[in-house]
């Protein structure tokens, strides 16, 4: 079933075009705040219900059901229950969590509230990847300003409902993205995931059953308390509801961010964004960034939503379009994906240590022209090896620009044995290319 709409609901975003919309009082201006005042009257377990009723999924990248997982919580353990907001935003292509926090970030912090009210959580974080420090000011200060307004602290607005929260700085590593890893590095060890089971929602931070959920999955909390769970589900298609922000970037011409609602096609959406850049055609493009698997213009009308980018091969992710015309070698991106990769990989587990590394290698060899068509069924088999092997999903990750690469631009790979180098010289002339 594909999505009609080419109307965009700014949901979100609603407010990005305004000069103070990072403040308390545009917030509130613009009806911040209400949400959590309906909320505090309800009972816990109706938001967790109205959560799940909505259908929303984890925009983090998996699109596990939220109200779902929150109703994991292991119950009576004696420990503390935790919030963790994963805001380590360090996939390649990924940008829309940063500017949500930059431009509105009252609507994470009640997203916060509200939703540790219903899971019974008296401490939550936000964890930030460590560069951006302008989103970690900004939150900081509208954190600051909640704690002003009587927004967290004690006995919020009367209810006896007790919060704290505090925003965590990152040092930096792709690997704190993964869930467990974020939880060892927010504790203070070295980011590197734990193995599972115990999930986190049984024994996550410091030991306690802990939800965490990503920036864009918590923001969207209010206005489901706000407007209801038929509202929410009512956008969207019928096994991936809402909304969600398409972020494109790339060879189009108007990058940016696109909030629409789940199941629209790329082909509306360059639509919007006024198609590829003038003079170019699509060659290769990302549905979720660069651990998702490459799709080409044969899946310009794949309707963006998890069940249709599944069966056709790939996965929705966190929705980061990256758009490449006929100028781009596949491999050299792949290349540039996979030192990624390598350089990211925590070393904890061996298929992905020793994998990431032989891939880069491999690919750095193909990319000079040396090798045979031999080199891809190498290629394959050692993302094979890595796939579904490793102790986290970066692994995984890793492996997807390879395999879907080699599947649909083969004889791209074999050009570079015939020239001995690569076929796109223009580019190699550039010092980005060298």
């Amino acid at each position: 079933m594909g999505s009609t709409m080419t109307t965009l609901a700014p949901v979100l975003t609603k407010n990005w075009d305004q000069a103070d919309s990072f403040t308390r009082t545009a917030y509130e201006r613009n009806g911040g705040y209400q949400p959590l005042r309906k909320a505090l009257g309800m009972e816990p377990s109706a938001i967790i219900d109205a959560v799940k009723d909505s259908g929303l999924r984890g925009r983090g990248g998996a699109g596990f059901p939220t109200g779902m997982k929150w109703g994991f919580l292991a119950q009576g353990t004696g420990k503390p229950t935790y919030l963790v907001v994963n805001a380590d935003e360090s996939e390649p292509g990924t940008c829309k969590d940063i500017p949500l926090m930059m431009a509105d970030p009252h609507v994470l912090v009640e997203g916060v509230i509200i939703s540790s009210y219903a899971i019974g959580a008296h401490q939550a974080f936000i964890y930030v990847r460590g560069e951006v420090l302008h989103v970690i000011r900004r939150l900081r200060q509208a954190v600051q300003e909640a704690y002003d307004a009587g927004y967290l602290g004690k006995d919020i607005l009367g209810s006896g409902f007790d919060l704290d929260l505090v925003v965590h700085a990152g040092a930096g590593a792709y690997i704190c993205g993964e869930e467990t890893a974020l939880l060892d590095s927010l504790e203070g060890f070295r980011g590197q995931p734990r193995l599972k089971p115990p999930f986190p929602a049984v024994a996550g931070l410091y030991g306690g059953p802990t939800v965490v959920n990503n920036v864009e999955s918590i923001a969207s909390v209010p206005a489901i308390v706000d407007r209801g769970a038929d509202w929410f589900a009512s956008m969207g298609t019928e096994k991936s509801k809402g909304f969600g922000i398409f972020s494109l970037s790339g060879h189009v011409t108007r990058p940016g961010q696109y909030e629409a609602p789940l199941g629209i096609t790329l082909r509306e959406l360059l639509e919007m964004a006024g198609g590829v850049r003038e003079g170019h055609e699509l060659k290769f493009w990302t549905p979720g960034g660069s651990s998702t698997p490459i799709f080409t213009a044969e899946h310009l009308d794949v309707p963006l939503d998890f069940e249709s980018v599944g069966a056709a091969g790939s996965m929705l992710g966190t929705r980061a379009l990256q758009i490449f015309d006929e100028t781009t070698c596949v491999l050299r991106a792949v290349l540039r994906w996979t030192e990624f990769y390598a350089h990211e990989s925590c070393g904890k587990c061996t298929p992905c240590r020793e994998g990431t590394y032989w891939l880069k290698q491999m690919l750095k060899r193909l990319e000079a022209g040396q090798g045979s068509e031999e080199d891809l069924s190498t290629l394959n088999d050692i993302a094979d090896n890595i796939l579904g092997r490793s102790f986290c999903a970066l692994g995984d990750g890793a492996t997807s620009p390879i395999h879907s690469s080699i599947k649909y631009f083969r004889e791209e790979y074999l050009e570079h044995f015939s020239h001995g180098g690569c076929p796109f010289d223009h580019a190699k002339s550039t010092k980005w290319g060298a």
